[in-house]
């Protein structure tokens, strides 16, 4: 049984990931740390198990053997370090860390002390994705030309997300830092090496941060990705779409419809697939399999996906404020 650790419970996936170790019937949470003790203490309660108001004492436990990291997304550098040097084993909810050069001293903590890594990309086990993975890479859709991916929700209009989300000390970003990492990781899937970024964003309801933001990223290959995301969108599904010289994939909250030049010598018009590939084992499942198991880690849930993905932000995010095109 894998003995884990929570540490905070700042992000709003803390108590699902709690939830989802438990699930998995191979893991135990026997305590809690938290930068915010009152919070931290009522989980535990809830919990049933120890909260410890000193990260090192907690690190020092016996009965901690891995750390899941919900802590404010400033904080992930120093706190995940710590980890590695302790020996326990990391899964943490994306961004890894604010710049790339943080999260390559993370990484280096990590391979010194040989624990086992998994970040959080869960949008790249769903069947649609590996879907759109799979034509692409056999060619289906030509070549590709543009991939669009939307992820938006009304957490600000709707006033349902909580006021310290928007403190930019602690997030680092906006929409585009926490929405936005999905369709960034999925473009990178999908489309292979980025070599531009441009955008915009903005702050529509007077946030400190991006409320409503647009990523605009040239491939390698040549195709352009658009990332879409936004805190102020009302009932907006989840988009996904491909646009190739031979054909298009389009998806909408996990609906599916394509149409290629060989399809079409078939069957007119766009065609639902009566059957899709099977989800991928998600990343908690991973990182428990791989602790308790010795599973072998997905490379799309490792240290250089978490890389990846941070390279892209802090792109992006110079691209924002600095109004211009930023290689890569």
């Amino acid at each position: 049984m894998l003995k884990v650790a929570m540490l905070s419970k700042w992000h709003v996936h803390a108590e699902g990931y709690g939830r989802d170790l438990l699930a998995t019937g191979k893991a135990e949470i026997t305590c809690v740390w938290d930068e915010k003790p009152e919070r931290g203490a009522e989980w535990a309660q809830r919990l049933g198990v120890d909260f410890e108001s000193d990260i090192d004492a907690l690190l020092a436990r016996e009965d901690v053997d891995a750390v899941c990291c919900c802590t404010p997304t400033t904080m992930h550098t120093d706190i995940l370090i710590k980890a590695a040097k302790a020996g326990k084993h990391i899964f943490t909810e994306k961004t890894l860390a604010c710049t790339v050069e943080e999260c390559e001293k993370i990484a280096k903590a990590i391979a010194e002390n040989g624990v086992k890594f998994v970040i959080s990309m869960p949008h790249k086990a769903w069947p649609v994705v590996k879907f759109a993975k799979e034509h692409i890479e056999n060619g289906d859709f030509g070549t590709v030309t543009n991939v669009r991916i939307r992820n938006a929700h009304d957490g600000v209009s709707g006033k349902w997300l909580p006021e310290y989300w928007f403190v930019k000390e602690d997030c680092a970003g906006g929409a585009m830092m926490d929405l936005g990492c999905h369709p960034m990781y999925l473009l990178s899937h999908l489309c292979g090496m980025p070599k531009k970024i441009t955008g915009i964003a903005n702050s529509l309801f007077g946030t400190p941060v991006d409320e409503n933001a647009v990523s605009i990223i040239e491939f390698e290959n040549g195709a352009i990705g658009i990332s879409e995301t936004s805190f102020l969108a009302y009932s907006s599904p989840y988009t996904i779409e491909v646009h190739g010289t031979d054909g298009i994939l389009l998806s909408q909250g996990g609906e599916i419809k394509y149409k290629t030049k060989e399809t079409a010598k078939l069957v007119k018009g766009f065609i639902t697939p009566d059957k899709l590939p099977e989800s991928s084992v998600n990343p908690i499942n991973a990182f428990v399999n791989a602790c308790v198991e010795g599973a072998e880690i997905p490379e799309e849930y490792g240290v250089k996906s978490a890389i990846d993905l941070a390279r892209l932000l802090e792109t992006t995010y110079i691209a924002y404020e600095t109004g211009r095109t930023v290689e890569i």
